[in-house]
């Protein structure tokens, strides 16, 4: 897994350990062409029946998503959504004074850009997290093939229903959970999107996408490791426990993950 660093810089607001590159410069083409077997590596994509699939492969596009770079600002005019592989997008919600809030994160099992069906313009900033790979399509078509139903259009409103299951649970247990329920939900959201159970982040993006302060994420973080939870150590998190590390998440992990078990169940049925 790609580690995901941050330099701070005075006088930049927190949304500047986020942003990069334009989504040109971000992302080049990756060379396997793209396929019903690379298509498999995304679920929702995994689910479409084949005759579905094979009139999206001509339009879908093989992409790299670099870590720590911006695939979309709040507000800005959606040309893209994007079909993740084996990176980890955070979708945030970014204030005026340039605080930022993760209010969702997205993985293999869904896509990055649902409210185009809402709108012409982005209601979040979509920013990497993980790098990785990912397929690209215009918001035009899949706006047009969500106008025209089947398949797409029904896998479409049921990822988009555990998707707000997701943000709602993330609100409530903003308001509700302790930091570190909210730590051990975090680090859930990204081991269940990964293959492995050692993340390369920093304690400073962690306290950036939860909204806190940096010391309390580490007295937080000090704390799983001291319960045998976690190991902790400069840039490297791995969860030890993951059954204790989902007791100490709470409830709110526990429903968001529910509603995303029972969206895979509907696609396999």
């Amino acid at each position: 897994m790609n580690s995901t660093t941050f330099s701070s810089t005075a006088g930049n607001t927190k949304m500047d350990h986020l942003r990069a590159m334009d989504v040109d410069q971000l992302m080049a083409p990756a060379r396997p062409p793209v396929s019903l077997f690379s298509t498999r590596q995304n679920e929702l994509l995994a689910a479409l029946p084949e005759r579905e699939m094979n009139d999206l492969l001509s339009q879908l596009e093989l992409v790299e998503l670099r870590s720590g770079k911006e695939l979309f600002a709040y507000g800005s005019q959606l040309e893209y959504v994007y079909f993740l592989t084996s990176s980890i997008v955070s979708l945030l919600y970014v204030m005026e004074d340039g605080a930022t809030t993760e209010i969702a994160v997205v993985g293999h099992e869904g896509v990055v850009g649902v409210s185009i069906f809402a709108g012409q313009t982005a209601t979040c900033s979509a920013v990497v997290q993980t790098g990785g790979h990912g397929f690209r399509l215009k918001a035009s078509y899949l706006r047009e093939t969500f106008a025209r139903g089947g398949a797409m259009a029904q896998l479409l409103m049921r990822y988009t229903n555990a998707l707000f299951a997701q943000m709602t649970q993330n609100a409530v247990g903003g308001r509700h959970s302790s930091i570190e329920q909210k730590l051990c939900r975090w680090l859930l959201d990204r081991i269940d999107r990964s293959d492995s159970n050692e993340l390369k982040v920093t304690q400073e993006l962690i306290a950036i996408m939860l909204g806190v302060r940096r010391e309390s994420i580490t007295a937080a973080a000090g704390k799983l490791q001291d319960e045998g939870l976690i190991q902790y150590r400069r840039g490297t998190i791995t969860v030890t426990d993951r059954a204790g590390l989902e007791m100490c998440a709470g409830e709110c992990y526990k429903v968001a993950k529910s509603e995303y078990s029972r969206l895979l169940a509907d696609m396999a049925a």
